[in-house]
């Protein structure tokens, strides 16, 4: 199978319904997080992801055809995880301290980068082929409606596709930020608060634009 010539989303065969299957898929997921954290996408396979789950391989393949598609659903898992606290994040916008719970949900996300290190492993096997990246695309779009959502009361008078399109660069800019802060030689504490910088800044602009009836800031070089 040649990945790179195919643009759609990499998906599981299926996906398991008993508990049994459950448990399984689990371990083959888990497995597969620890040995991307060890040896890096690379040199991973299937074989010793179906070693480490103490699974037969023939049951790994039953779910995934491969270790790309392995990666796009740790991908996803991670994605949803994060979509379901926003959830709570939600209620917090537009109240007078969303820039305190803005920068609180940066750190949130900084800390899980930090204390799970197979989440810059998993977005950086995301981009290593074409399909991987498209996939990894849908997932970021999936994430960022979630996110425009949550910026709608912020910003009433910004036209939805905008809105939407402003959530999606968020969400790209957020994750490209927390793999470049835990790059050597950096200091990641010191790259989160530029992060936030940036965020903070980019969101404030956009209240500032509805609130003005939606015409967008122009900046004057001078």
């Amino acid at each position: 199978m040649e990945l790179q010539d195919d643009p759609q989303e990499l998906m599981p065969r299926r996906r398991p319904t008993q508990e049994r299957s459950k448990r399984k898929f689990d371990a083959l997921l888990q497995a597969s997080r620890e040995l991307l954290v060890e040896v890096g996408f690379e040199s991973f396979t299937c074989e010793e992801v179906a070693a480490r789950a103490e699974v037969p391989i023939g049951t790994l393949y039953q779910f995934f055809a491969n270790k790309y598609v392995i990666v796009c659903e740790l991908n996803r898992q991670d994605l949803v995880a994060v979509s379901q606290e926003l959830a709570d994040f939600h209620g917090e916008i537009p109240s007078m301290d969303w820039l305190r719970h803005m920068t609180a949900l940066v750190d949130h996300l900084a800390d899980l980068w930090m204390t799970d290190p197979s989440r810059r492993e998993v977005w950086l096997a995301m981009q290593s082929t074409p399909s991987t990246r498209a996939t990894g695309a849908i997932h970021e779009k999936e994430f960022a409606e979630a996110v425009s959502q949550m910026l709608r009361p912020l910003m009433p008078r910004t036209p939805r596709g905008r809105r939407s399109m402003m959530a999606q660069v968020l969400v790209h800019v957020v994750y490209s930020m927390l793999n470049f802060s835990v790059q050597d030689g950096l200091s990641h504490e010191d790259a989160v608060a530029e992060l936030k910088r940036l965020m903070v800044a980019y969101l404030l602009i956009a209240e500032k634009e509805s609130r003005s009836g939606g015409q967008r800031t122009t900046f004057d070089p001078e």
